[in-house]
């Protein structure tokens, strides 16, 4: 997955995590180059977010070893949050405060000046469009709004990593885009990003490496064209992780027929 000359700034060997009797991951393998896009998809269930809460250090793992720039965040989760800006699926967001209140709030846990603070929250506002409800309060937005608020929060500390855990779901096309084109901007930059979506569309066109994940394993990983090979993602995933179960016979629904 990480060619020669390429240096891995995320590594994950054997990671295995439990929920009682249930195996969510079951021994899985990662490397992810330095600037790659990588995008982690699968079936509902398969093990998604729980990769991305045990590698941001948000959940802690049973088994296999974890790498993130040479850090272990289990055994430094304060070195692995100024490495990594998340967008976590449950959106950590202080809902009676302002949106600008929030950031503020955020950048002042991570010990940032304040006066670059500003300059740093105007500059995101203005990038994802959130400059008419910087000051309105986090319960009155929508859940898109809030997605990207919390993406200015993962971004304020400038980290060299992303975990973004469905990024686009809730977002309309505008907003969609103009995140597409910031994201390409960071990678331009050095910056790695991983993320999970169930948009298969959107992956294929952003993503340079790519990991099938199914019942909590690998069913297939590499660099997306190697992955692909010559397919849409689409038949590279139903490839991987099996045809979707027949839809039953729904012949009884007819509207306006006698029941």
């Amino acid at each position: 997955m990480v060619r020669t000359g390429q240096e891995a700034v995320l590594e994950v060997r054997g990671l295995s995590r439990r929920f009682g009797a249930v195996l969510a991951l079951d021994a899985i393998d990662l490397l992810v180059p330095r600037g790659a896009f990588f995008a982690l998809v699968g079936p509902n269930g398969a093990g998604k977010t729980t990769t991305v809460r045990i590698l941001s250090g948000l959940l802690g793992r049973h088994g296999g070893e974890v790498r993130l720039l040479g850090v272990d965040p289990s055994r430094d989760p304060v070195r692995v949050r100024e490495l990594v800006g998340v967008v976590p699926d449950f959106l950590p967001l202080w809902e009676p405060l302002t949106a600008r209140e929030n950031l503020l709030e955020i950048a002042g846990l991570r010990g940032l000046p304040e006066r670059e603070t500003h300059r740093r929250i105007d500059d995101l506002a203005g990038a994802l469009g959130l400059g008419d409800v910087l000051d309105q309060p986090v319960l009155q937005l929508s859940h898109g709004t809030r997605k990207k608020v919390s993406l200015a929060a993962a971004m304020l500390h400038a980290p060299p990593l992303l975990f973004l855990d469905e990024p686009f779901e809730g977002i309309d096309p505008v907003a969609a885009r103009t995140i597409r084109h910031i994201l390409a901007s960071l990678r331009e930059r050095g910056v790695t990003v991983l993320l999970t979506s169930h948009v298969l569309p959107l992956v294929e066109t952003l993503a340079t490496h790519l990991a099938i994940l199914d019942h909590g394993r690998i069913a297939a990983a590499g660099p997306i064209e190697e992955v692909l090979a010559g397919r849409s993602l689409e038949e590279a995933f139903v490839a991987a992780v099996g045809e979707p179960t027949p839809a039953p016979d729904l012949s009884w629904y007819r509207p306006g027929t006698d029941r």
